[in-house]
């Protein structure tokens, strides 16, 4: 079975549109022009265009047949297959693919994916609530006594910030025993089990240093930031047995009208397919700008079936008010993990607030 990749192009007709397509197809996989090609090499590697069809405007949808050989099985080449020189030529979205088994089956997924964080999180049932240590600039000994509220409260998973390193008022190896410590003495007081999930986001080398540094002190799970890190990354962080949360940061730069990666592939299937067990995305309604269907269409990516790749939970956020979170449930069904931060630091007493979110949810899965 092919990979096939649907790629939205432009093209004053059908015939400008069949040569772009071919034009990818070339600059994918050889980077040679058809005449310079023998007939055995062009056959097995360059891709295949099977279709041409018109979306308006002068825009064209085409797909793309490849061998999954191509790939070999690795990410890295899966991205340059996908998007690699095409993504320095104008107007080319990948809009839209469709897996083969033999190729979900090596590049494998998530290690837990959406049972196994519920079995984490002893949340059998109902959506899960998460939310962020900030801001950047506090010390260790303070988001530790935050992490130490939160987990007080009953909220899932508690992790780092995306922006939360290495940096002096609270670094990693300071940063990470203190919050995993606060998160278990509040699950002792109150019989729950939140989750701490620290960001190991560094170079490769340091990042499985640190992941390893969180297994040893009773972490369960992590963050990383996908696409700073890389997505081979998450999958090899994900193979230390770390449930693993992506984070989104620089996404945005591949989300534009014409050019680009579609979210819905991008977020819903390429990090899924790297290994994250769950998915941070900006919602609707927030500090960013994708629309109500794009995030739905991340959830239904997330959650679909994939040959034999385990699904992996939604985590809307970026601006997720406490008030809407009900709302959200109601859209997006149980299994959504909801990131909510901001809302909650506006409030007084955090504990407080904390435990009337989680009361909210739990009233809303029974």
């Amino acid at each position: 079975m092919d990979l096939r990749i649907t790629y939205h192009v432009h093209g004053a007709d059908h015939r400008a549109a069949a040569a772009r397509a071919r034009e990818i197809a070339l600059e994918q996989t050889v980077e040679l022009a058809a005449d310079a090609l023998s007939a055995d090499v062009a056959a097995r590697i360059v891709g295949r265009v099977e279709a041409v069809e018109p979306l308006g405007e002068g825009r064209w949808s085409s797909v793309i047949a490849y061998d999954p050989a191509v790939v070999s099985g690795e990410i890295p080449q899966l991205l340059n297959l996908l998007f690699g020189n095409v993504s320095m030529q104008a107007g080319v979205v990948v809009a839209d693919v469709d897996w083969p088994l033999e190729l979900l089956a090596s590049l494998g997924g998530p290690r837990h994916g959406i049972a196994g964080l519920r079995e984490l999180t002893g949340a059998q049932g109902g959506a899960l609530l998460c939310t962020a240590l900030k801001p950047l600039g506090v010390s260790a000994a303070q988001l530790a006594e935050r992490a130490y509220r939160f987990a007080l409260a009953g909220i899932d998973l508690v992790k780092d910030d995306h922006s939360l390193t290495d940096q002096p008022p609270a670094p990693f190896r300071e940063r990470v025993p203190r919050c995993q410590d606060a998160v278990a003495r509040a699950n002792r007081e109150t019989g729950g089990n939140t989750l701490y999930l620290p960001n190991v986001t560094s170079g490769v080398t340091a990042m499985l240093e640190r992941a390893a540094l969180a297994r040893r002190v009773g972490c369960r799970g992590c963050v990383v930031n996908a696409l700073p890190a890389g997505l081979d990354a998450v999958r090899a962080v994900a193979a230390t047995g770390l449930a693993t949360m992506a984070h989104p940061s620089l996404a945005g730069a591949f989300f534009h009208e014409d050019h680009g990666i579609a979210p819905p592939v991008l977020l819903g299937d390429l990090f899924r397919l790297a290994g994250s067990d769950a998915v941070i995305y900006p919602n609707v309604e927030g500090r960013f700008t994708l629309s109500e269907a794009t995030c739905a269409a991340i959830n239904a990516r997330l959650r679909a079936p994939l040959g034999s790749v385990r699904p992996s939970f939604p985590v809307p956020a970026g601006g997720i008010d406490v008030a809407r979170v009900p709302h959200w449930i109601d859209r997006y069904g149980a299994d959504t993990i909801f990131l909510v931060g901001g809302s909650l630091y506006a409030q007084p007493d955090l504990v407080a607030a904390a435990r009337r979110l989680v009361g909210a949810v739990r009233a809303l899965s029974r």
